[in-house]
């Protein structure tokens, strides 16, 4: 950590030219003589990047930014503040501090935290950062997270962990025996320091594996941000052995949509299906990362088009659907007759869905420009006949 960054003349340079080429920065010669083009760059666009998804730390004065793949891995400031909603008590380990996002929240709802990081300039980094953002009840301790606990005979509220999906060679692993640290190798360790765990993981990660892996999950929350899934996260609780309860929530301009089920609720339940009626629903994406296909309909009383195609129907508008909610205009059998009176029309939104053309192919076939008020579905109805519904957006929330 360069701590020339911090003087008053780079800062106020660095502000200056967010929007600059930091290729160009890098190759002119610094105006700093103890600050390089290169450091000078990497400030940059950690402030570029830290807009949208860290606007505190955007907007906090004295910040120090890591290298871009240490923002990039982090959380948003969204979805760390719902990671606080979810702990309670006076002491919480992160294992796995990183940048230090998610301490910063943490230490909002728990009187001490305690920031574990392996990597020695990032430690310091997010010390620094926490001094400025005034989270003066976290201590930052250098070193493996995993060998801190077992290296002491404290007893914490809570053990947070999101491990390293990356292996030496930065390729990416999809299993958490394969990241670091080893979270169902080291389980009977961490449940003698705590009672409660909450790991987090990427997106991706199978749900039902991750029950099967980790043992004692109360809960599994699927956090989605603007219908983007962002991440996986498992709460586990010594000796639980109830079936888990899954949790979905996108946060979605000023509303946040949720919903929670079971998956033995999702196996008991069953679906009606039906021809595409006056309204169409499309659940967001944290409903269907999570496989919520039967129960959301059981809970909205709303049709299945098919039993492949995860679009839903009804007669009534259901308005607080956790999902776009569409008025049908028409409904149209897919031929080459329906593609060619789609050409007269400028632009469209277009899905696929259960369909045999991508988004891309259908576009080039119809010519179509993306935009718009029309939303064209591409997908199959009931008896599997493919179709293309014609509709416009009923709510404006995602």
């Amino acid at each position: 950590m360069n701590r020339n960054i911090l003087n008053k003349e780079v800062q106020e340079f660095i502000r200056k030219n967010i929007n600059a080429d930091t290729t160009k920065i890098i190759l002119k010669k610094s105006p700093f003589v103890n600050v390089s083009g290169k450091e000078i760059a990497i400030q940059i666009e950690g402030l570029k990047k830290t807009k949208k998804k860290l606007p505190k730390w955007h907007n906090t004065k004295g910040i120090y930014f890591p290298q871009k793949l240490s923002i990039e891995q982090s959380s948003s400031e969204k979805t760390a503040q719902y990671k606080s909603s979810l702990v309670f008590g006076d002491t919480l380990i992160d294992l796995t501090g990183g940048l230090g996002v998610d301490c910063s929240y943490f230490c909002d709802k728990i009187s001490r935290v305690t920031h574990c990081e392996i990597n020695t300039e990032l430690s310091t980094i997010a010390k620094h950062n926490f001094h400025c953002l005034k989270k003066n009840n976290i201590t930052c301790y250098n070193g493996d997270g995993v060998s801190f606990i077992k290296n002491n005979n404290t007893i914490y509220d809570w053990i947070y962990v999101d491990p390293a999906r990356r292996d030496e060679k930065l390729k990416r692993v999809h299993n958490l025996s394969n990241s670091t640290p080893d979270i169902p190798l080291h389980l009977d360790l961490l449940f003698q320091h705590t009672r409660n765990i909450l790991i987090k993981t990427a997106p991706l990660f199978d749900i039902k594996q991750g029950i099967k892996e980790l043992q004692f999950v109360k809960e599994v929350h699927v956090v989605s941000v603007d219908n983007e899934c962002r991440e996986l996260l498992f709460l586990l609780k010594k000796d639980y052995n109830t079936n888990p309860i899954i949790k979905t929530i996108n946060f979605a301009h000023t509303i946040s949509q949720e919903f929670t089920f079971s998956f033995e609720e999702e196996q008991s339940s069953t679906c009606v299906y039906s021809e595409p009626q006056e309204y169409l629903y499309e659940p967001n994406t944290s409903i269907l990362k999570a496989g919520a296909f039967q129960s959301i309909a059981m809970k909205y009383n709303v049709s299945k088009l098919n039993a492949n195609t995860h679009l839903y129907t009804s007669t009534q508008l259901i308005e607080n659907f956790p999902g776009r909610i569409f008025k049908i205009k028409q409904t149209l059998s897919y031929n080459i007759k329906t593609l060619k009176a789609l050409l007269l029309s400028k632009k469209a939104n277009i899905s696929s869905r259960n369909f045999p053309l991508t988004v891309e192919q259908i576009r080039k076939k119809t010519k179509l420009h993306d935009g718009g008020d029309i939303y064209l579905f591409f997908t199959r109805s009931i008896n599997n006949k493919s179709v293309i519904i014609i509709t416009e957006k009923v709510s404006n929330r995602m």
